[in-house]
């Protein structure tokens, strides 16, 4: 139960419910609670079966498929991951700006690129290969569904706030974009950091 709790534990981190906050932050303001309720669903929904067929398949989507070690996409993933926490760190809230998908593709932009990055298929794919199916899968949606209902109780306290004091919303999304970028770089470097002690066949 134990490797359970903390495989939720480590994709909602990862996940960030704060930093999505901030990227969801105009949809937020332009829709209401129902429409944002259902785009964060349909995006859980499209992040929830892709972390499910990486926790299932495990290594062999890499070894098998796209012919990499898993080790060289946590590297990669890890790097890749740096460099948006760099741009976080610098830009704040402007960073969501180039990384937003089109208007039209709303739920497909919610889950990419965050929800669905190289850190949470990283920590799916970790969950399958340490618990059992259903505990991976017990973990996935737990983390998962978590992070939406969060996000939809931000919308509801945004608007609340909003309605009050813009400028406070203002403040949190500059403050909470740095504090994720810290949080998604300690990440990074710990992704590439165990990729590379894999790929050297260095144990835990």
């Amino acid at each position: 139960m134990s490797d359970l709790f903390s495989a939720a534990v480590l994709l909602f981190v990862i996940l960030n419910p704060f930093a999505l906050s901030v990227y969801l932050i105009d949809i937020f303001r332009g829709n209401s609670p129902r429409t944002v309720a259902s785009i964060v669903i349909r995006a859980a929904i499209i992040s929830g079966v892709v972390f499910g067929v990486f926790a299932y398949s495990g290594e062999a989507v890499f070894t098998r498929v796209l012919q990499v070690r898993f080790a060289a996409f946590q590297v990669f993933g890890g790097l890749l991951f740096l460099l948006v926490a760099l741009r976080f760190m610098l830009s704040g809230s402007a960073t969501l700006v180039t990384l937003r998908g089109e208007p039209g593709q709303v739920a497909g932009a919610v889950a990419m690129p965050f929800m669905i990055g190289p850190g949470t298929v990283s920590a799916a794919t970790m969950a399958g290969l340490r618990l059992q199916p259903w505990s991976a899968a017990a973990a996935i949606v737990s983390a998962v569904m978590g992070t939406a209902l969060l996000l939809v109780a931000f919308k509801l306290l945004f608007d609340w706030i909003g309605a009050r004091n813009e400028a406070l919303t203002e403040r949190y999304v500059q403050v909470a974009s740095r504090i994720s970028a810290m949080a998604m770089g300690a990440i990074a470097v710990e992704m590439t950091m165990k990729g590379l002690e894999g790929w050297l066949g260095i144990p835990e």
